[in-house]
């Protein structure tokens, strides 16, 4: 019996690949066979040259660091998954976001996508096939405005461009589709609630409740597990969403309350 997902032989590059959803995902993608690229500003201890390029992203020069490597060890792309992002900004809502802030936001949650595509999509088209899957937010709809309206606003950005260049390369054999998570129970989201706790005076339990108060609760009990998150981003680069494209992903737990 054939396994119902595969990805044997694909050449993936995965950004943001060394933690929560991201490194669950390359965990995934080796498991169903693709060989993978990751990418991080520092190397971690347990992944192989051949594997991992250590760059920043969120610079031009990161950003053709890593674009040669995929040349170099991949000799090409058929799927690329920007998974990279997240937020430092102080709390203190919109006037707290001085100019340096919002270029990190920007800098880290918008443009490598934007970059990379712009390096990696015309050698999909060439070949006339390939998978882009931007990881967004929910953050773009319901964003908390003491402490992420500049992660928010760029991720409603990458939303907006994801939509538009899908129109325009789909036709050309190239499909772009968006995973957008709510909370995620890993080390980032953690490190929000930790930040809100220590520049409020409060504990992180109630931290953790605010964040919860803030998304008006979380329906199934609980945020999305990094494991979960991988498998709706394998799913949606096999040939099993073959006629996926041009769509946002929604995997919340049911925290957006309409539909």
């Amino acid at each position: 019996m054939s396994a119902f997902l595969t990805l044997e032989g694909r050449r993936a590059l995965i950004t943001g690949g060394t933690s929560g959803a991201g490194a669950a995902t390359v965990a995934l993608f080796k498991e169903l066979g693709a060989r993978v690229l990751t990418t991080a500003r520092n190397k971690p201890a347990d992944v192989s040259e051949a594997a991992f390029v250590e760059a920043d992203l969120t610079t031009v020069e990161g950003v053709q660091t890593v674009v040669a490597a995929v040349h170099r060890e991949l000799g090409g792309l058929d799927i690329l998954v920007n998974v990279l992002g997240g937020s430092s900004a102080p709390s203190g809502g919109f006037a707290a976001l001085t100019e340096e802030e919002w270029e990190k936001e920007l800098n880290l949650n918008f443009f490598p996508a934007v970059r990379l595509d712009r390096a990696l999509i015309p050698g999909m088209i060439a070949q006339g096939s390939g998978v882009v899957i931007h990881v967004t937010s929910i953050q773009r709809i319901l964003p908390l405005y003491q402490a992420t309206t500049g992660y928010a606003s760029a991720k409603a950005a990458l939303n907006t461009y994801s939509k538009s260049i899908s129109k325009e390369v789909s036709p050309k054999g190239v499909r772009v589709v968006r995973v957008s998570p709510g909370w995620i129970a890993d080390p980032g989201s953690n490190g929000l609630a930790l930040r809100i706790a220590e520049e409020a005076g409060i504990g992180y339990d109630e931290a953790v409740q605010m964040i919860m108060n803030s998304l008006g609760g979380i329906p199934l009990g609980r945020p999305a597990k990094p494991a979960e998150v991988a498998d709706l981003i394998a799913f949606l680069a096999s040939d099993r969403a073959s006629s996926i494209t041009g769509t946002e992903h929604v995997i919340d737990g049911g925290t957006v309350p309409t539909a």
